[in-house]
């Protein structure tokens, strides 16, 4: 039995939702986005929410019921509020800037690295060792600034490198004389 799935998603004020055939759309403040449904979960919108539930008993359905009622909510929370992930960079002379659609990077390599902003997409520097991204989309969000990271991920020894706010960098310990 999911625990998440069971909650059904609220749809606060200012946000509609609707389900026409397999897909459901959701229009907020910050725009609209959509999802197709799977046939494997039944989807039933009434007085200011969404409920989810397995459409039979089979394993397969289960396990699909939690994560399509996440799915659903990100949907909402991304059209309310947004998604934002915010990347460190530390090492010297390593620097990110934002030049029109473009973001800059200056990572130790010999040429500077330029990164085209999908759209959908913002992303600010408000420093030279801070990029923040934000949007609307959890997913997208997520796989740009793990396409950003990728350039250079830290590294155990000093630490240098692209990392998440927050995340832990297992350090070791390097050669003794």
């Amino acid at each position: 039995m999911s625990r998440i799935g069971k909650r059904p998603v609220a749809i606060p004020n200012g946000v509609t939702a609707n389900i026409e055939g397999d897909t459901l759309s959701v229009k907020g403040p910050k725009g609209t986005l959509t999802m197709g449904l799977s046939d494997l979960v039944e989807y039933k919108l009434d007085d200011g929410e969404i409920s989810v539930k397995p459409a039979n008993d089979t394993r397969a359905a289960r396990n699909h019921w939690g994560m399509q009622r996440t799915l659903v909510n990100n949907l909402v929370e991304g059209v309310t509020e947004g998604f934002t992930k915010v990347l460190e960079i530390s090492g010297v002379g390593y620097r990110a800037a934002v030049k029109g659609k473009t973001l800059n990077l200056q990572l130790g390599y010999s040429h500077d690295v330029d990164i085209d902003i999908p759209e959908g997409i913002e992303i600010k520097t408000p420093d030279q060792t801070t990029v923040e991204i934000s949007g609307i989309d959890k997913q997208k969000v997520g796989q740009v600034a793990a396409e950003i990271r990728r350039w250079r991920k830290p590294e155990p020894y000093k630490g240098k490198g692209i990392k998440y706010r927050g995340e832990y960098i297992f350090r070791k310990e390097g050669k003794k004389k």
